[in-house]
């Protein structure tokens, strides 16, 4: 039996949603909302490494148990457009000697709207006759109706054939929201999971008062969509990409009560709690002061957050916390839940098929 098939399918989900729920029954969350995956091709990205035998060429992939390295010719996984580029690809570069030599990685980011950028990885330097064989090649690809741009990369070099992000356009509670998504920069992975979890977290805060606060804020995935429920929407975030993103996405989709500011929310915890003083928030004419914040979003790493952060976070009468480690969510949840209670509960299956699960809690101050 395949694993892209509706049983296995529901196998592994019914698995997960057990699997939280025993969890976190100790915490007496609301009843489970679970927002399924497709089966197939929902993984808006995807990387190869590339074995060259003899004049053949061919994606391969490696077993995580056996390190055993195995052929990959179609990758059910991946999203159907980048499954159409990948023969593409090897076929139009395997008789140019230039294209293919020593050619050992290839990453795919695709998006629901069309879009699809290409990474080539080489163990050569590339110079300029490889930019312009590559832009013949983009050339070939727009030709066939692909809307696709190129991207190469070696040691201490980068060249971008066009440019280096996709544009990505989320359907998500009536509207349309543009994304900018940066190559190497992290962007939610299931495209229709990503439009779930949007929705979500719109319908946990649509009765919001005063103003929102995001911590990690990322390209402002949430921060736009969640603007419109809230008076003004303050928002950080720590690398330089994604803060770049977020600028353009703001601008992007006119939207005009959001501000990101480049800070990690450890510092900014400092900030917060009158501790220090931040060159940054001047810079960016932020008085904390004037917002009224009651509702704050947090959407850490795998790591969770501190207990200092956890602390600060306990000081909004609502939180929102997106998680893609239950285990850290449960540590933080013992400190949180000292002062608010779960009112919903939510599972994303962001990566089916894998032991991964992606949670979302909303959290009330206990009155």
């Amino acid at each position: 039996m395949s694993m892209y098939d509706s049983h296995s399918y529901q196998v592994q989900l019914t698995d997960k949603i057990q699997r939280l729920e025993s969890d976190f029954a100790k915490f007496e969350p609301p009843v489970l909302d679970v927002y399924a995956s497709e089966e197939q091709h929902y993984r808006m990205r995807a990387e190869f490494r590339v074995w060259h035998e003899g004049d053949d060429l061919y994606y391969i992939m490696f077993d995580q148990q056996t390190r055993e390295k195995y052929r990959v010719d179609q990758f059910p996984t991946a999203s159907a457009l980048i499954n159409k580029m990948m023969p593409t690809l090897l076929d139009s570069i395997k008789d140019n000697q230039l294209l293919r030599t020593k050619l050992f990685q290839v990453d795919f980011l695709s998006t629901l709207s069309g879009e699809l950028l290409v990474s080539m990885l080489y163990h050569k330097a590339i110079d300029d006759e490889w930019v312009q064989q590559a832009k013949q090649l983009r050339e070939q690809f727009i030709e066939q109706g692909y809307n696709v741009n190129l991207i190469g990369r070696a040691r201490k070099i980068k060249h971008i054939i066009e440019k280096d992000y996709v544009i990505e356009k989320l359907h998500v509670d009536g509207q349309e929201l543009v994304y900018q998504q940066v190559e190497n920069s992290f962007t939610q992975p299931n495209g229709k999971v990503a439009e779930k979890m949007l929705e979500w977290a719109i319908d946990c805060t649509k009765n919001s008062n005063g103003d929102l606060l995001e911590l990690y804020c990322g390209n402002g995935n949430f921060s736009l969509a969640l603007a419109k429920n809230f008076r003004r929407v303050l928002a950080t975030e720590l690398a330089k990409p994604s803060v770049d993103s977020a600028q353009f996405n703001i601008a992007a989709n006119n939207i005009d009560n959001v501000k990101i500011i480049r800070m990690s929310a450890e510092d900014f915890t400092l900030a917060m709690n009158g501790e220090r003083t931040f060159r940054r928030l001047q810079q960016a004419q932020v008085e904390l002061s004037d917002y009224e914040c009651n509702t704050i979003f947090v959407d850490p790493p795998r790591s969770g957050m501190d207990d200092e952060t956890c602390k600060m976070v306990q000081g909004y009468d609502n939180i929102m916390y997106i998680s893609c480690n239950p285990d850290t969510l449960k540590d933080n949840l013992e400190i949180l839940c000292t002062t608010h209670r779960i009112t919903r509960f939510a599972l994303f299956d962001q990566f089916p098929y894998t032991h991964h699960v992606e949670a979302g809690v909303f959290l009330e101050r206990i009155k």
